[in-house]
């Protein structure tokens, strides 16, 4: 058995498309997720599967989803070392998670930006921010918060023409917690 993290986005922001997490357990276990947690309620998931195939996870999620609420919600499936190895690449020097964990943000895209839209967002990136983009991760540092940045998960969704789902990196590291 594979052990993944299923990460939703846009539910239950701004009491929009409302999912409980104990309704979404249950979806889950009722498309063949076993051991099937979740984190917080911005759409979290751990859990094992056989397959091995994280994109039709992914899409066999989305497609349940659909089905239950009648509403769209990308979902991004990875496996556990993915994204610990994700963490453990942090491209930022000296980061202490407790005080500034909040502050430094990973977003997942559910594919590879075209060159010309990368170097278009990062004409964005305003010091003290740090952006650094790895294939279909990009790792972004908020010394002031993300509360203050123009560089949200909808401004980097519209300058790269992707979907992307974004956790600060206190919860990627509980993520990896849950899954050890």
């Amino acid at each position: 058995m594979q052990q993944y993290i299923a990460l939703l986005r846009g539910i239950n922001v701004s009491g929009q498309k409302k999912i409980k997490m104990a309704d979404l357990v249950n979806h889950c276990q009722d498309v063949g997720y076993e051991e099937v947690s979740t984190y917080i309620q911005s759409g979290n998931i751990c859990f094992k599967s056989a397959s091995e195939d994280a994109l039709e996870l992914a899409v066999v999620l989305q497609d349940k989803i659909k089905q239950v609420y009648s509403f769209d919600v990308p979902v991004l499936v990875i496996k556990s070392e993915q994204l610990n190895n994700i963490f453990h690449e942090l491209p930022f020097e000296n980061i202490d998670i407790a005080n500034e964990g909040n502050k430094v943000l990973v977003s997942f895209l559910n594919a590879l930006p075209k060159p010309d839209e990368v170097s278009h967002l990062l004409s964005y990136v305003k010091a003290p921010e740090q952006l650094v983009i790895d294939q279909q991760v990009i790792y972004l540092h908020c010394p002031n918060g993300y509360g203050k940045t123009k560089l949200s998960n909808n401004f980097i969704e519209s300058k790269l023409k992707v979907i992307a789902t974004t956790r600060n990196l206190k919860t990627i590291a509980k993520l990896i917690s849950l899954t050890v």
